[in-house]
């Protein structure tokens, strides 16, 4: 994975609520700022409880407006990664969710991404951008996951 940014956040939650809800894709227009559309395009079977495989998105939060569609590779409860599939503007979109049982019904969920784009941006902008994406993911998974509780 390219450079990329970091942040994390606890949820009042167990960690399988809260991949339930990473894993619900056609409800992220609900909760997700920005995403517009959520289809899962494929799907895996048995082991990965028919988990996502791709999922194409329709993104309109600054400073990324795209459709795009991202491949998953998923770890139980514990992690699920992605790699961008297929973009517009995005050259890469690499990503990870991991969480981590914190022993007291509590997550501590951790996003990193390193996005790329296709048209010339700095990279302090480029930063920012993943800090929004990721600050706004983070918060939305939070009050979601906890809403459902």
């Amino acid at each position: 994975m390219a450079e990329q940014t970091t942040s994390s956040i606890t949820v009042d939650a167990p960690a399988a609520a809260v991949m339930d809800v990473i894993a619900d894709f056609e409800s992220y227009p609900t909760w997700a700022k920005g995403v517009k559309v959520a289809e899962t395009r494929s799907s895996y079977a048995g082991e990965q409880q028919d988990r996502a495989r791709e999922v194409f998105f329709a993104l309109d939060v600054a400073p990324v407006k795209d459709e795009y569609t991202l491949a998953y590779q998923w770890d139980g409860d514990r992690q699920v990664t992605w790699t961008l599939a297929e973009g517009k503007m995005l050259k890469a979109l690499d990503g990870a969710y991991v969480l981590r049982d914190l022993g007291n019904g509590s997550t501590e969920v951790t996003y990193r991404l390193a996005l790329d784009v296709s048209i010339p941006m700095i990279g302090m902008i480029k930063r920012k951008g993943e800090k929004i994406l990721i600050d706004t993911a983070l918060k939305g998974l939070k009050q979601r996951v906890e809403s459902l509780q």
